[in-house]
């Protein structure tokens, strides 16, 4: 493969001799860094980002995207050490701060391998060639007669060899070339193998590593009373009480909260305790049981426009075919991860120094800026590992919410939430509703489909499948208005999608009579020729992961007595899934003991990294599709924490997971969301199986 790099270095390379001799690589989307102290030693001080290899041989990635648990932090250095033929343990990793010139620096939509994929690639060969070059002028030989093996450039015929230490000084003299020739697939050594996370130590030691862990100088601890219910805005308080507890040190208001200062978290918290905060109606107090009777009325009706409309529904309908109706409900959900929402602020002298845990860096500094007045260029931005976002770190009010009290107490804050906090003031993923109606044609085939969704915005995903397999097709979808916060939650629309989607076909397989996997396939046999409209997604690619868990699980094969199988599979954020979860019946009582999964992801970077995050993801989803849901009265969240917001404990999770992944020679795509869809219908499908009963509101919720 033959990449052609830009004519212009500043739009893909940057070579910059270092003092002590070092090269440094930066691209367009790795720019604009600090370089370390550790490599640098004081000496360099350019404002780029790159890839540094100083005269020990030690090769440092700046890494761009906020690493969520979805291990960017290991996969990135990963690609970067294959293209550059170095050892693995020779690679460091830096986090990057924040700079427009790294690119779209966000951690969400299962995107940053797929983004990051080939040009980290390009910045690795472009350094390894240069590096051969180098070693070649200093030898007097031919090029074509070294390759580059484990961090050092090896001269073939005589065996030769000499390390990228001490090749960098002459290779960042060297003209950047403009073919840059990347490995071969079939020559990977590092990627598609397992590497452990570069963090696994100091997460397990206890190193500080997290926004929580934060500790500056004058910093005081803030802990924030907030409206106990959306439609609620503060009225006015006393703080009296609050101000004599030991360790409180001073309380400000910032917007719509009041904030406790003080020199611990316990103080602090003790401090919010005695505060006397009035608050007033400033909005509609909303309820669950509002939300699902105007849910109820909108999927009885057609939108204007509707998301997908092939052939006429109605005549469908009307044929004298067999019709089959269904309503599926899901909750609203909390992101609730393991990091409780903290930011760090410290506010002064027209700047605002931010340290904390966020998805979306640039959006954080744009949004702090304009809440404390000062030009974006003030406000500087570093960013921690972070214990799980899953959407929740989307927003920036921590970050604001941290500025706003550093500015009001004029002092360096360490603002925290318990997890009550967390759980009752999340951006939730919205809760949704379904009608679905199918006809059955006299030929046992599939003759109409149509859902009508309502939802806090949108709720299905009209061209996924089977859209294109059936003539007649209509997806109808209603956003509803709410004063209650809402926002993107793992695998955004498609997992409440998958849910009504994947069990309304295992439903119609059974009034088919046919098996839920062929069924499938024969949709798929029919999008692939006699597609109906637009097909949207790869068939080729949901058949290898139908094929390949069917295969693993034996589909149809297993018939061991009170154990049952039910299948699910979706398409989502560029990767395929198919899973098949097993249940097993004791005494009456159902347990999911096994899932099989099949991943088409393209290309797998690093092996145990992408396993965790399918493992992770169906453990996530298995959880939510049991116990979790959020209700609301009045404004108020009902559920405050672990207790009420049921969590899977260890005794309801899998035995094993299962996770195996078609071989591609395609890019990477997403792969920290996409698990997550087809387990709930996957285990629905298997209690129908198992039962006979058929759930169709999320939480299961078994006895």
């Amino acid at each position: 493969m033959i990449v052609k790099a830009p004519v212009s270095r500043r739009n893909f390379l940057r070579i910059t001799t270092i003092a002590g001799g070092g090269i440094m690589v930066g691209f367009s989307l790795l720019s604009e860094a600090e370089i370390p102290a550790h490599i640098a030693e004081g000496a360099v001080f350019t404002p780029n980002a790159y890839i540094t290899i100083d005269t020990k041989g030690l090769v440092t990635l700046m890494a761009p995207n906020p690493e969520i648990g979805q291990g960017v932090k290991t996969a990135l250095p990963m690609i970067l050490a294959e293209e550059l033929n170095v050892k693995w343990d020779s690679v460091y990793v830096e986090m990057a701060p924040l700079d427009k010139k790294y690119g779209n620096q966000v951690a969400g939509g299962s995107g940053a391998i797929r983004s990051r994929f080939t040009p980290i690639r390009q910045a690795g060969a472009t350094a390894r060639v240069m590096l051969i070059s180098a070693a070649a002028t200093q030898w007097n030989v031919p090029e074509s007669e070294c390759y580059a093996e484990d961090g050092f450039v090896i001269h073939k015929p005589s065996g030769k060899k000499i390390g990228y230490g001490d090749l960098a000084a002459k290779a960042a003299t060297l003209p950047v070339p403009t073919d840059v020739k990347l490995k071969d697939p079939k020559d990977f050594k590092i990627i598609g193998t397992r590497v452990a996370n570069v963090d696994n130590k100091k997460i397990v030691t206890g190193q500080p590593l997290y926004g929580m862990d934060t500790r500056r100088e004058g910093m005081l601890f803030a802990m924030v009373s907030r409206p106990p219910a959306f439609g609620k805005s503060l009225d006015s308080f006393d703080d009296t009480e609050a101000r004599k507890v030991a360790g409180v040190k001073n309380v400000v208001k910032a917007g719509n909260v009041v904030a406790v200062l003080a020199t611990s978290t316990w103080a602090a918290k003790k401090g919010r305790d005695k505060l006397k905060v009035v608050w007033k109606d400033t909005g509609k107090l909303e309820s669950t049981t509002e939300h699902d009777i105007v849910f109820k009325e909108m999927i009885l009706k057609k939108s204007e426009k509707p998301g997908r409309n092939d052939g006429d529904i109605e005549t469908a309908f009307a044929g004298g075919g067999k019709v089959i109706e269904a309503i599926y409900e899901c909750p609203a959900l909390s992101h609730a991860p393991m990091e409780p929402i903290n930011f760090f602020a410290d506010v002064r002298d027209g700047k605002c120094e931010l340290y904390g845990p966020t998805q979306v860096p640039a959006n954080m500094r744009t949004s702090v800026a304009a809440a404390l007045n000062i030009p974006e260029e003030n406000v500087s931005l570093g960013m921690p590992r972070q214990g799980g976002g899953f959407g929740r770190k989307l927003r920036p009010d921590n970050g604001v919410e941290a500025a706003l009290i550093s500015a009001a107490a004029k002092c360096p804050v360490q603002m925290f939430w318990t997890r009550e906090d967390d759980i009752q003031g999340d951006f939730y993923r919205a809760p949704a509703m379904y009608k679905y109606k199918a006809v059955i044609g006299k030929d046992n085939t599939l003759d109409g489909w149509h859902v009508s969704s309502a939802s806090f915005g949108g709720a299905s995903v009209p061209n996924g499948f089977p859209a294109a397999t059936i003539p007649h097709f209509r997806h109808d979808n209603h956003s509803v208005k709410t004063n209650i916060q809402m926002g993107p939650w793992r695998a955004p629309t498609s997992n409440v999608a998958a849910f009504a989607d994947e069990t309304f076909m295992d439903e119609l397989a059974h009034e088919m009579k046919k098996d839920p996997i062929a069924l499938r396939l024969e949709l798929l046999e029919k999008a692939k020729t006699a597609p109906v409209g637009q097909v949207s997604y790869d068939i080729d690619k949901f058949k290898s992961v139908i094929n390949l868990v069917a295969e693993m699980s034996k589909w149809g094969k297993n018939t061991r007595p009170n154990v049952y199988y039910g299948f699910a599979s979706y398409f989502s954020f560029h990767t395929y899934a198919a899973h098949v979860a097993e249940i097993t019946k004791t005494n009456g009582k159902l347990r999911v003991t096994k899932v099989y999964s099949a991943i088409n992801c393209g290309r797998v970077v690093n092996l145990s990294g992408a396993e965790n995050q399918v493992q992770g993801a169906i453990v996530d989803g298995l959880s939510h599709a049991l116990f979790s849901k959020i209700t609301f009265d009045q404004g108020a969240v009902m559920q405050k924490n672990f207790h009420t917001y049921k969590f899977m404990r260890m005794k309801d999770a899998p035995l094993e997971v299962i996770v195996k992944f078609v071989p591609s020679e395609d890019a990477p795509t997403g792969l920290g969301e996409p698990g997550l869809p087809p387990v709930a219908p996957a285990v629905g499908n298997a209690i129908f199986a198992a039962t006979g009963k058929r759930y169709r509101k999320l939480p299961f919720e078994l006895a």
